[in-house]
């Protein structure tokens, strides 16, 4: 893994492959960040795994000391799914990652809800 311009090690934290809905299959990641280019390792460093780098979208959000940054990796309106979720559980200096592999049928709304079940399945892990 990269060393950031903070110089620590961002630790990916990788759930895998947690949900399928018509094909499409959807994976969380995440990690402690405090910087732009913190996310910017992380997102490097997730995408240096081959199947992640040819996923159809790596939808993130995070929120860091100077505030709210998110990327819908063109699954428009995602991201913003994922940045309300952290920001009602007030979880800070963090990136939270959503990969959709597209699996031939559009879910529509329904998307929306598998970006909620992964974002919801991180934040439960990371309580422990």
């Amino acid at each position: 893994m990269a060393v950031s311009d903070t110089g620590q090690l961002p630790e990916l934290r990788q759930l895998g492959v947690l949900l399928t809905d018509r094909g499409s299959k959807y994976a969380v990641s995440g990690a402690s960040v405090q910087s732009r280019a913190d996310v910017d390792t992380v997102l490097r460093d997730l995408k240096s795994d081959r199947s992640y780098a040819k996923a159809t979208h790596n939808t993130w959000a995070a929120i860091l000391p100077t505030g709210g940054l998110k990327a819908d990796d063109g699954e428009s309106g995602a991201a913003m799914v994922i940045l309300r979720m952290m920001e009602r559980e007030e979880l800070t200096d963090h990136v939270i990652i959503v990969t959709r592999w597209y699996g031939g049928k559009k879910l529509g709304g329904d998307r929306f809800r598998r970006v909620q079940d992964a974002t919801r399945a991180y934040l439960d892990a990371l309580k422990g």
